[in-house]
């Protein structure tokens, strides 16, 4: 007995926009019925005493610590800019 039937599957491709043939309907019947299956062994489990998480693996961020440094020279960083102005990079102006 399929959990999912063909007129659903028709039903969501619709609302999905997406154009689908009478073997599509019915390939997609069977798959999302085989999903359903396996998703449904899940309620088999006992999850009584599992806290609930939101990642599998512990996440923490491994960043460096934020040390001062000392910056490159000014003349350093004008060399490398196409143009500049008054000791600072000059940019095209972007409002109109």
């Amino acid at each position: 007995m399929s959990r999912i039937s063909v007129d659903q599957v028709k039903h969501v491709a619709h609302l999905a926009r997406l154009a689908i043939t009478e073997e599509e309907a019915e390939k997609f019947t069977k798959q999302l019925d085989a999903i359903i299956t396996f998703a449904e062994q899940l309620n088999e489990l006992d999850t009584d005493n599992v806290e609930p998480t939101s990642h599998v693996l512990e996440l923490k961020n491994v960043l460096r610590e934020d040390i001062p440094q000392k910056g490159l020279p000014r003349e350093e960083v004008l060399k490398n800019a196409p143009e500049q102005q008054d000791g600072q990079i000059k940019v095209p102006a972007i409002i109109e």
